[in-house]
Formats: C-alpha cells, structure tokens, sequence
C-alpha cells in the first residue's frame, strides 16, 4: 500500500516591503512521504518568497516534468519555475528553455560542492538565478511544522523574518547567481 501525503494547512502573514507585497496567505500545503520538514519548509517559504495571485505548487516530487512552484499566465505559459535542492543541468536547461525566469533554493550542506561542480556550466542562462539558504536555518526552520502553521514572513531589504508563536528566526540567503 502507498504512503499518502501528510495535508498541512499554512496561514502566513507576508510582509514584502521590497516588493510591495502585504497579504495574509491561506494554504493546504501536501507533504510527500519521502519529503522532510526541512525541504517542505524550503519549499514553503521558496513560496512565500514570490507570492503572487498566480503562483501555484505543482505535483512537486510526485511528477519529474514540473517545478516545484510555478507562475503561468492565462495562456498556459510558464512565467516562472521554481525548484529546490542540488538540481542537475539538463533540469536547469528544460527549465530556462520553458519559462521567462528560473530560480532554483539550495538548503542542503553540500551546495558548495554541487556548486563549485555546475557553476560554470550556467553562464548562458540569463533567466536563471540560483539562491542559497543557510542549511543550519534550514533545520531550525523545520521546527516550525506542524498540521496547522500559523507564521509571520517579514522581508525588508533583502533581509528575511520568519516567525510562528514560539519563534522568530533570521533566515539568510546567498545569491550564488543573479
């Protein structure tokens, strides 16, 4: 028998003051059995990043030819593809050849290598902008799951808040390329 995903429900209030963005965010969020909290976290906050009416989770782990997140516009074109983690090339060059800007969320300890390893594979993808999560934050991150989040995201000047009624958390990113 299957395992089935585990159904979280999120309510975060986003306050975006570099993009002008303050919504309160009301979400069922799947957790795929093979999924950690941690990169569930990632993925959610990869989320609330580039929150917008038209941003969508996809199938994620359970279907290989679509990003994790994703905007399409009403003719069906994708207008940005998220994914997360250590991603290969030939993904990297499906993505930046199927939507108008690419951003791909590492969190994992080992970046610096997969990095030093694909960095100069990149230089021809315009569309493609690579941000690194601090792992250990990561962890701490995942900490905050649970079946019904109630969280708080603050982003000014590039710096990011996270809180839930315990917590609050400084997340830190890296552009590894812009």
């Amino acid at each position: 028998m299957a395992l089935k995903a585990t159904v979280n429900k999120a309510h975060i209030q986003v306050s975006d003051m570099d993009r002008h963005y303050y919504e309160t965010l009301s979400m069922t969020v799947a957790q795929h059995p093979s999924e950690t909290d941690k990169r569930m976290m990632v993925r959610l906050l990869a989320y609330v990043l580039n929150a917008n009416e038209d941003l969508t989770f996809t199938k994620g782990l359970s279907e290989d030819s679509e990003p994790e997140i994703w905007q399409k516009d009403y003719s069906e074109q994708i207008l940005l593809w998220i994914d997360l983690g250590e991603v290969d090339e030939k993904r990297i060059k499906k993505a930046c050849s199927s939507a108008q800007q690419v951003k791909i969320y590492t969190y994992r300890s080992s970046t610096d290598t997969w990095w030093q390893k694909i960095e100069n594979k990149l230089h021809g993808y315009d569309n493609l902008q690579v941000i690194a999560f601090d792992p250990d934050q990561c962890e701490q991150m995942a900490s905050y799951v649970a079946r019904s989040m109630d969280l708080t995201c603050t982003i000014d000047t590039g710096q990011i808040w996270l809180s839930n009624a315990e917590n609050s958390m400084q997340v830190t990113t890296t552009f590894l390329k812009q």
